[in-house]
């Protein structure tokens, strides 16, 4: 199985020092570089090619959201995934970091195996939002999305398993908990969440919320 290569940036040495021996003894998953700051950062990525850039947002020269934003344009680096390691949870910097490419955002007291989780997530392509950043997501789209009376319904016919399983995910559950739920296996909950996304021309698990609500799919 092919090793996930990650490059840690974090000003405080001890941050990265836990997270090096925790994500490394997990296995699958090397540490191929560390920067202190964004510019440091920078420097790494014209040597270093890694396929996730774990980010704080809060660092001494440049932030994580304009990190997570830079990498995304630049089409030297815009394979390269970046996930949010952050102590701040609140509105602005979620939502501000989403809509700068980053492809998780997880609090720095998150366990383990949700940080495990989100590695593997993000590396497959989707995006992974801890639950109660999902919640900001979802609180955010209720209040605007369905105010937007420009937004296009789409016609599609999903069946009635697509339906459940996308009720499910715009009530901010993981896939594991979407298959424990239904007594499916995960990989059957990624199909299903594949073919919606490929049915109604979504991006990811955000797009699917958002067509959620929408489309009254949720209680929310």
């Amino acid at each position: 199985m092919e090793e996930i290569k990650i490059l840690l940036v974090d000003d405080h040495q001890i941050v990265r020092d836990g997270l090096k021996v925790l994500l490394e003894n997990l296995g699958g998953i090397t540490i191929i570089g560390e920067a202190d700051s964004g510019a440091d950062l920078f420097r790494k990525l014209e040597v270093l090619q890694p396929d996730i850039v774990i980010t704080d947002i809060s660092m001494p020269d440049i932030s994580g959201i304009e990190v997570a934003r830079m990498i995304s344009e630049n089409q030297k680096w815009n394979k390269i995934k970046v996930m949010m390691l952050s102590m701040y949870n609140d509105d602005d910097f979620v939502l501000n970091s989403i809509e700068a490419g980053a492809k998780a955002y997880l609090p720095k007291n998150t366990s383990r195996q949700e940080l495990y989780n989100a590695i593997q997530t993000v590396y497959r392509g989707d995006v992974y939002f801890e639950k109660s950043v999902s919640e900001i997501i979802v609180r955010n789209y209720v209040k605007n999305v369905r105010n937007n009376d420009s937004s296009v319904r789409k016609e599609t016919s999903l069946s009635s398993r697509e339906k459940e399983i996308l009720r499910l995910i715009a009530s901010s559950l993981s896939n594991q908990e979407i298959a424990e739920k239904l007594s499916i296996s995960v990989r059957t909950v990624e199909s299903h969440k594949t073919h919606i996304m490929q049915k109604l021309e979504l991006k990811n698990s955000v797009d699917l919320i958002k067509y959620a609500i929408k489309e009254n799919l949720t209680d929310l």
